[in-house]
């Protein structure tokens, strides 16, 4: 059996595994890193972040060659869907990215190690690994001073519909239907689930969102979340809101899935389910508990700063710890770690931390909300500016939705951005580094905007703040 040494060890190659190897490499450390996948990208890459945005970005130019073509005086014969095209575009792009993480690899000298990963006890001051191959077999062992887990995380399964990957399906199968269900069901809110229920019903699937809350995306602004379950309702999806799933049948080759909401009991008739009610860390098999590395009452991994465990040499980061389950905090997480590692005093700046939501229009978001500030009685200011008065969403024809800012009453500093409409995704970035800065409203305010660009929305908002907005 062969046996190598190495300064750091990362399990696992998604965002937040793969670019700490890359980091720690680029510091001068020997790495390696464990993945049991044929490719390197983890959920994300494979089956997560780009194969729902190729999707999501094929389906929207579906729908504008449908529904908005012609009022831009592009007169077409109605389009045709040929899905399996798209699915290979789709598959395209991932195989792209995922050899392009490859070559980083043998950029940077990290090697990559395929098999499954297990944490085996120490010999003096390194940590083992073993591997296992298919047949589940250790076939290797590897050392290392450091290890780094970042195995990320799976769906999460209802008991009462549980997964068959035919009909009941989770985000990894809904990305790959061989055709448009004829009524899809989504049972869950939240990004996966509006994001992949928007694909569907785009290519013609009507879908029906069913939410134990009150609300989708319960952590987004609520002026944000209403105005984005209007348009998701005008482009003809179907919420179900305060409603729980109290099972599932399997009849004729569909299913039929009783929903309760208010005492009342309806039965609902579709040919899909799609389960998108969270995430769990990825930590069966690892060896964890063996290895003394303890979880919290979440099920996560507790580090400390230097995202070490209660186990000296031995860390975490990404969807294994507490912090919402996104890649670009994973991503963030293994620069810091690598150069805390190296010594260097990096630190992750959590508070600025983005969430996005792709639909169209799309939702982003950064800092504290306004239900947020009021509950923590902090005075605030809002100002907000709808796209219906923006000259470039104009042009575009995407004059839905709008930008509002939060900031404080007295100091004037940004403490949030919610965003609403077209390309709110690369939007959100300008107050992501405006409130890591310290930004006031006043200084996005004073700072040029290029006309006509959708970004005049974010300063004309920053004049509201003031009451000082030059176009409403």
């Amino acid at each position: 059996m062969s046996e190598e040494t190495f300064d750091l060890i990362v399990i696992g190659a998604g965002p937040g595994g793969y670019v700490a190897a890359i980091r720690a490499a680029q510091l001068g450390m020997k790495v390696a890193v464990v993945e049991k996948r044929d490719s390197l990208g983890g959920v994300c890459l494979n089956e997560g972040c780009i194969p729902s945005k190729a999707l999501l970005d094929s389906s929207e130019l579906f729908a504008l060659a449908r529904d908005k073509f012609s009022g831009h005086g592009i007169v077409i014969d109605p389009p045709q869907l040929d899905l399996a095209k798209m699915l290979a575009r789709k598959d395209d792009v991932v195989k792209k990215l995922t050899d392009g993480i490859a070559f980083l690899f043998k950029k940077n000298k990290v090697a990559w190690v395929k098999g499954a990963a297990r944490l085996a006890g120490k010999e003096g001051e390194k940590h083992r690994i073993e591997i296992r191959g298919a047949g589940n077999e250790v076939n290797q062992e590897l050392k290392a001073s450091k290890i780094l887990l970042a195995t990320g995380s799976a769906a999460v399964e209802i008991p009462s519909v549980p997964f068959d990957g035919e009909t009941v399906v989770s985000a990894r199968e809904a990305l790959s239907f061989d055709r448009v269900p004829e009524h899809l069901v989504v049972i869950g809110a939240g990004y996966i689930g509006l994001e992949l229920g928007s694909v569907w019903s785009r290519l013609g699937a009507q879908v029906t969102v069913v939410e134990m809350l009150a609300k989708p995306l319960p952590n987004t602004d609520g002026q944000v979340a209403d105005a984005l379950v209007r348009s998701l309702k005008k482009q003809g999806m179907k919420f179900l809101l305060e409603t729980k799933v109290t099972g599932l049948e399997k009849k004729d080759g569909k299913a039929v899935v009783p929903v309760e909401s208010g005492g009342t009991t309806e039965r609902i008739e579709c040919d899909r389910v799609l389960v998108a009610v969270g995430r769990k860390p990825l930590i069966d098999g690892l060896g964890l508990e063996e290895a003394g590395v303890k979880l919290d009452q979440s099920g996560r991994i507790s580090v400390n700063e230097n995202f070490e465990t209660g186990v000296p040499g031995i860390h975490a980061i990404g969807d294994l710890i507490p912090g919402p389950m996104l890649a670009h905090k994973a991503m963030e997480e293994g620069v810091v770690f690598a150069e805390r590692l190296h010594g260097e005093g990096s630190a992750v700046e959590y508070d600025f931390l983005p969430g996005i939501c792709y639909t169209w229009p799309e939702a982003a978001s950064v800092g504290k909300t306004e239900e947020q500030l009021k509950g923590e009685g902090i005075p605030y200011k809002a100002g907000k500016f709808t796209f219906m008065a923006n000259g470039r969403a104009k042009c575009m024809d995407e004059t839905e939705g709008f930008v509002k800012i939060l900031a404080h009453a007295e100091t004037g500093r940004m403490l949030g951005m919610h965003i609403l409409g077209a390309r709110a995704s690369d939007l959100i970035a300008e107050g992501v580094t405006a409130m890591t800065y310290g930004g006031t409203a006043q200084d996005v305010a004073m700072t040029f905007h290029a006309h006509p660009t959708l970004a005049e929305a974010v300063k004309e908002a920053a004049l509201d703040v003031d009451k000082r907005a030059i176009h409403s």
